[in-house]
């Protein structure tokens, strides 16, 4: 059995290029899509909803999770009921705390015990996990995003958090718990082994794992070949 085959994980592809993700949609490993505000603007998305609803008509089948981008949690509160009503596939992204650092628990509850599939994201701490947790309804499918790839970032083994939060959302066998910002091919491994429900990783990242069990030796002679054809391409002379 390969070691892709033996993997238990969930892989989400995210970004928000509407090219990319009718690739990725059709890899039937890709259990799901996750965006951001960020990727948005980035693929230079300028109409939300429509962006939205062209990315639902290409993935109708799996989860896709949009985010609300307002400050306030009366007006985060209009926009999840909104998102959430242009698809029963849809999990609508709650940052854990607006700008002022203000803990989203209560709209999460609230959006939560509604029926609303939220995807709580931006966590960086076990504490926050826990505060998660709590407020979620038992009877609502869940995901839980925590930021190993910003915690590692730091200097900090994301491992560990990873762990125990995979144990504290036991509590609520409806939630998952997604290892985000990946910066590597290993970190889906890693997540894995943990027991994580779900990675989501960009196209650069997921389009490695055709490199999954590659020979060694081989894969250094190809890269000693790609250092000389380039030096021979670009004309490099040292006069001996």
């Amino acid at each position: 059995m390969s070691q892709t085959a033996k993997l238990k994980i969930k892989l989400f592809a995210d970004g928000a290029d509407l090219v990319g993700i009718s690739e990725m949609a059709k890899n039937p490993s890709i259990s799901g899509f996750t965006t951001n505000p960020t990727l948005m603007k980035k693929a230079g998305v300028s109409d939300y909803k429509a962006f939205a609803l062209q990315a639902l008509q290409i993935v109708p089948d799996r989860p896709v999770s949009f985010e609300v981008f307002a400050d306030d949690f009366p007006t985060m509160e209009k926009q999840a009921f909104e998102i959430a009503s242009w698809g029963k596939n849809v999990n609508v992204k709650i940052p854990v705390m607006n700008t002022k650092g203000e803990f989203a628990g209560p709209l999460i509850k609230t959006l939560s015990h509604s029926g609303v599939k939220v995807n709580v994201t931006a966590l960086m701490t076990i504490d926050q996990v826990r505060a998660v947790e709590e407020n979620l309804s038992g009877d609502t499918e869940s995901i839980v995003s925590v930021f190993a790839g910003r915690i590692a970032d730091t200097g900090v083994d994301p491992l560990p958090v990873m762990e125990e939060a995979v144990r504290i959302l036991k509590r609520k066998p409806k939630a998952e718990l997604i290892w985000a910002s990946p910066r590597e091919l290993l970190n889906i491994f890693q997540a894995d082994s943990v027991g994580c429900h779900i990675i989501t990783a960009t196209n650069d990242i997921l389009n490695k794992m055709s490199l999954v069990g590659k020979d060694l030796h081989r894969f250094s002679i190809e890269t000693v070949e790609m250092f000389y054809k380039d030096a021979t391409a670009a004309g490099f002379k040292i006069q001996v």
